[in-house]
């Protein structure tokens, strides 16, 4: 901890400066992504095919299948996902399919057993896969049950989180995928938090939805009175990870850390400041002492939408029906204001890029997350071709 205490002081200090100097982190210019680029559905596809098919994405954390049995059912983008933890304790993805008829197999949900029997002909799978029933098997004739397992897809489990790739047979090498983000991660303990709930919203195209989160500049046009009495607008730190990004928001009382010894700042977590940590392509996470909010965005069936799953852990679990009751308020108060504040905003930039008022949208020296992110977008899209983009030149 002691790397990233330092890390973390060093990000506070820049915070703390930007306050004082009313300023923020900065590209080296201005930089315009073309309408069409949120729009254009062969774009959109290729960004599923070749982003959202094909790297690591968080599908689940390991306290959400913290007992052998376990599992989660879940529809990704139209692909039916089922994530199990079986016998050894290993957690597995596999696509919720049964090989006979193509019917899912487990119901959308979560649950704890060892085996799925097909709703449509009774056929049996156990939780590593393996075919291990078929109805009436002396009437149904000669097959090789090995090749009809269940669909495997490539998954890791490490630092808490299960990441899943949703095309078979691809490698999946998540430690070097977050690079460095990993030990910032691995620090947060999710092992030990306690699964409360989740909930959906539907919102605009994916990457107009991201934007949002990327930036404060935002926050006191569109949060006065929520996020912009804690964290000042326009104020950031970004520190980037591969296309990971490490985001710094000041909180107004930043200045109390002028009373602590310098060595101390890093400690200082949602106390001074926040942090929200991104993976890319579509994750968004924001940790504080009493609860935690993390977002889970994906495309939705057309261009001009997505699906967000907004998930809520805390400390410890609750301890009677009250206490659950009032993580259950104080999550549904940080999911209205993201729906109400945000997702809100987003279908109507959504409706201003279909209306042809412009051909491009700018964005500026200080939203270099955003335009980090962008260029990320466009060098998957290329087939990785040239080097990596870099936060600042």
């Amino acid at each position: 901890m002691t790397d990233l205490y330092k890390a973390y002081g060093d990000a506070a200090e820049r915070m703390l400066h930007f306050v004082e100097t009313r300023s923020t982190d900065q590209a080296s210019g201005v930089f315009e992504v073309p309408v069409a680029h949120y729009l254009d559905e062969a774009r959109w596809q290729k960004e599923m095919d070749l982003i959202f098919r094909r790297l690591p994405l968080m599908l689940a954390l390991t306290i959400e299948l913290p007992r052998v049995n376990d599992y989660k059912a879940m529809d990704v983008m139209g692909q039916p996902v089922l994530i199990t933890r079986g016998k050894d304790g290993k957690a597995r993805a596999f696509l919720n399919v049964c090989k006979h008829r193509a019917m899912h197999l487990a119901k959308e949900g979560k649950g704890n057993c060892s085996r799925f029997a097909c709703q449509y002909h009774g056929w049996t799978y156990a939780n590593d896969g393996q075919l291990v029933g078929i109805a009436e098997a002396s009437t149904f004739g000669d097959v090789d049950r090995r090749t009809l397992a269940m669909t495997e897809l490539p998954a890791e489990e490490i630092a808490g989180m299960i990441f899943v790739i949703l095309t078979p047979g691809l490698p999946i090498d998540v430690r070097s995928f977050l690079g460095g983000m990993l030990d910032d991660l691995a620090a947060l303990k999710l092992e030990t938090w306690y699964y409360h709930k989740a909930r959906t919203m539907e919102g605009a195209n994916w990457k107009v939805a991201f934007d949002g989160y990327l930036e404060g500049y935002h926050f006191q046009a569109a949060h006065t009175q929520t996020v912009a009495t804690r964290s000042p607008s326009n104020r950031a730190s970004y520190e980037a990870f591969g296309p990971h990004i490490r985001l710094g928001f000041p909180q107004n009382g930043i200045g109390r850390l002028k009373d602590l010894p310098r060595e101390e700042w890093g400690k200082q977590e949602n106390d001074g400041y926040d942090f929200i940590r991104i993976l890319f392509p579509n994750f968004s996470f924001f940790l504080a002492p009493e609860m935690c909010q993390y977002a889970q965005l994906f495309p939705g069936p057309t261009p001009d939408r997505n699906l967000t799953v907004m998930n809520y852990i805390y400390p410890t679990a609750p301890k009677d029906e009250e206490e659950s009751r009032k993580l259950d308020e104080m999550s549904d108060f940080f999911f209205q204001v993201v729906l109400d504040e945000d997702y809100a905003l987003g279908l109507k930039v959504q409706n201003g890029l279909e209306s042809g008022a412009t051909d491009r949208l700018t964005f500026g020296r200080n939203e270099p997350g955003n335009q980090f992110f962008h260029k990320w977008v466009d060098h998957y899209l290329s087939g990785c071709e040239g080097p990596p983009p870099v936060l600042r030149a």
